[in-house]
């Protein structure tokens, strides 16, 4: 009689299903406990690590080889953007702007298996913000607001959703921590709500069978300190014209990803207006910039 293979250990696939599917830089194949993945972009894939003590979580951002690209070319591209992305963040915090700190960096990357011309990628590790997004934020308290009566939220007027006042103090410090980025003379360019974070402990995760626990929970939902993110495409630039360019991608990002709230993003300009000196020669520009945008889609 043929014999009857044993079914699997349930702790293996435990353990394979937990190990991180994509490459980890050389420096942290053996990190304990293993860094999970956060997201994976075109160029770089983000993990969740600890830093120096395993109760101090950060963030890792990976630049893989690419091996379609020359490896001399490569090392010189991933060189540059580390860097160059370590110095905005660097000089962002220096000047005061809300944006997480550089812990540690490695741009030219490891060798692999002891040889000098194959790298295993360069990376940069960084302060791990706990919180959520400004977009998933927003998507939960807009949820939560059609389910109770916030302040001066209508339930029969969806159009009042913004009036609540926890929206436009968020609209507020959204246009604050942007005109502190543009005042110090760096544009971000990849503007978008999934880029701008909210540093709060303590916000509800979720809606229970539709309807917030308390009125006080739907407040803390927009809560905290907006942290930009991501300065991956960030340049530094005095010039006018790329700041409307930041705000206008912004814009566009709001209107797609928050259609409800769309016309209140003039709340966020009011702010900005009022964030450093020449703040409203951007805003005048921004009027050229969106005139440009429309006659394209127009154009096809």
């Amino acid at each position: 009689m043929a014999e009857v293979p044993s079914p699997p250990d349930p702790s293996s696939t435990v353990r394979s299903l937990s190990a991180p599917p994509l490459p980890l830089p050389a420096p942290f194949f053996y990190t304990h406990p293993t860094p999970s993945v956060i997201t994976q972009g075109a160029e770089a894939i983000l993990f969740r690590t600890t830093f120096l003590t395993p109760d101090r979580p950060c963030a890792l951002k990976y630049r893989p080889t690419k091996p379609w690209r020359h490896p001399t070319l490569d090392a010189r591209l991933t060189r540059h953007r580390i860097l160059t992305e370590a110095r905005t963040l660097v000089k962002c915090r220096r000047e005061g702007a809300s944006v997480p700190a550089v812990l540690s960096l490695d741009w030219e990357g490891s060798s692999v298996g002891g040889s000098k011309e194959q790298k295993s990628g360069g990376w940069m590790m960084m302060e791990w913000i706990e919180g959520d997004t400004v977009r998933n934020a927003l998507n939960r308290w807009l949820k939560s607001a059609r389910a109770i009566n916030v302040n001066n939220f209508d339930l029969c007027e969806a159009q009042k959703i913004p009036l609540a006042p926890e929206f436009s103090d968020l609209m507020r410090r959204i246009g604050l921590a942007i005109g502190k980025m543009h005042e110090i003379g760096i544009v971000h360019g990849d503007l978008t709500t999934s880029n701008l974070m909210l540093r709060t402990t303590g916000f509800t995760e979720g809606i229970t069978n539709g309807n917030m626990e308390a009125c006080d929970d739907a407040r803390s939902v927009l809560d905290g300190e907006v942290v930009l993110i991501d300065f991956g495409l960030a340049a530094q630039s005095l010039q006018d014209e790329d700041k409307a360019v930041d705000l206008y991608v912004l814009e566009r990002a709001f209107g797609s990803t928050h259609p409800t709230v769309e016309k209140l993003f003039g709340q966020v300009l009011d702010a900005y207006h009022t964030s450093y000196k020449s703040a409203h020669v951007v805003l005048k520009r921004l009027e050229d910039v969106r005139m440009r945008g429309r006659k394209r889609s127009m154009l096809g």
